[in-house]
């Protein structure tokens, strides 16, 4: 409860007038001391998890993204670079969380070298995340056979950016037409009418879009389940996102050690209540290399599998 009422916005020295009025008045020795202490050993803690063993770990699915919050003691914003995983049961787990430095392919490296030093041999099938390119350039020196989803919503944002706000409206409801398309033949003739309805007059933004646009259909070779889970990175949006309403309430959250701490504090409660991914019956069959067409399982592939 402590590190998610100090993000939600309390200052250490507010906690023991608030824990008093949750737990009552015999909810002593709870003062800004006290709160300090706990910091340094959730610290500590993530110190800790960040040598676990990871051999005995497989993850179907990453979801990567670099969460940047404002430290007061600190010159420059902090970039902490956030991975979760799915695992062929279906469970959401926080795989990795460090400080890094502007979502660096160096930064996302050391991540991704550090994991696999610590067990994690075989990468993930599917990365979800945004186009950020130090992650993917990273991940394709590391698992070169991960295959890599773009994240719509930031996608989408980048496109509109580029386009008068007396045209977002209507572009918006034209980018969801392709990644809300039925089949992916459906989704590449949206696409299509995409470009050719805005090529001419916002070439900015067509490109933005068709750069990336064997990555923004990937998600159509993976069971139709798991599509609505695969499209965003929102596992990680949602999450962190009391993180940004924190740091911009305090102004800051004193320095960077103090600030990963509560994020990794945050994220671990988090996780208790992540959602299952729907369809978790799918899962193995993605890690056996079953081949799925628009979200089907190919039974034509089924003798030859076998």
């Amino acid at each position: 409860m402590i590190p998610i009422l100090y993000l939600k916005g309390i200052s250490t020295g507010g906690f023991e007038e608030a824990l008093a009025a949750l737990l009552g008045q015999d909810a002593g020795g709870l003062s800004a001391s006290t709160i300090a202490r706990l910091k340094d050993a959730w610290a500590d803690e993530h110190a800790r998890w960040q040598k676990r063993d990871l051999s005995v770990k497989r993850y179907v699915y990453f979801w990567a993204d670099g969460i940047h919050v404002q430290a007061r003691l600190e010159d420059d914003a902090q970039c902490l670079l956030v991975i979760i995983g799915a695992t062929p049961e279906g469970n959401k787990e926080l795989v990795g969380l460090i400080d890094g430095v502007r979502e660096s392919a160096q930064s996302w490296k050391g991540l991704l070298l550090d994991l696999k030093r610590r067990g994690l041999v075989i990468g993930p099938e599917l990365a979800v995340a945004d186009g950020a390119l130090g992650f993917w350039q990273a991940i394709e020196e590391v698992w070169p056979k991960t295959r890599g989803q773009r994240c719509w919503v930031h996608k989408t944002a980048n496109v509109l950016n580029r386009l008068p706000k007396s045209q977002q409206s209507k572009a918006k409801r034209a980018l969801q037409d392709i990644w809300m398309a039925e089949t992916k033949k459906d989704a590449n003739a949206a696409f299509d009418a995409f470009v050719e309805t805005y090529a001419i007059r916002y070439d900015k933004a067509v490109g933005c879009l068709t750069k990336d646009r064997e990555a923004l259909l990937a998600f159509y070779d993976f069971p139709a389940e798991h599509w609505k889970h695969l499209r965003t990175t929102n596992p990680i949006e949602s999450t962190f996102a009391t993180v940004r309403h924190r740091t911009v309430r305090s102004k800051g959250c004193l320095s960077n050690r103090t600030a990963i701490a509560m994020v990794f504090k945050l994220a671990q409660a988090a996780e208790k209540s992540w959602r299952r991914l729907d369809g978790n019956n799918q899962l193995p069959k993605v890690v056996t290399g079953v081949k799925f067409i628009d979200g089907i399982e190919d039974v034509s592939q089924q003798p030859l599998a076998a």
